[in-house]
């Protein structure tokens, strides 16, 4: 009996893990996410301008509702926070979450 609840919360669990994620994949039709790419795109623009965020640092963008998402690798703190400056910068940005983490590129 305790077996078969198991498997009907890890039904329940599965089933709403894929539901989620449907509404994070539908197209934009709205103008909330038509402005979230253009955020994004002055975002990326503004990285390239940082040649300390090239090489072996990865910076990657997201932007849901005007909220920018900084996620990826860089080697000091110095580039993450020219990271989370050049999204602030950028035109539309309401806020910005800034979890690029710090890693070591070894030689």
């Amino acid at each position: 009996m305790h077996r078969s609840s198991s498997s009907r919360v890890l039904a329940l669990g599965l089933a709403l893990a894929l539901a989620a994620g449907g509404c994070a994949t539908r197209p934009c039709t709205d103008s909330d996410c038509a402005a979230d790419a253009q955020i994004t795109a002055a975002v990326k623009a503004r990285l390239k301008q940082y040649r300390d965020l090239g090489g072996s640092n990865l910076v990657y963008v997201s932007t849901r509702h005007g909220i920018v998402y900084l996620t990826g690798q860089v080697t000091t703190e110095l580039q993450r926070g020219e990271a989370q400056a050049a999204a602030e910068q950028a035109p539309g940005v309401v806020d910005v979450v800034n979890t690029v983490a710090l890693g070591y590129s070894g030689q």
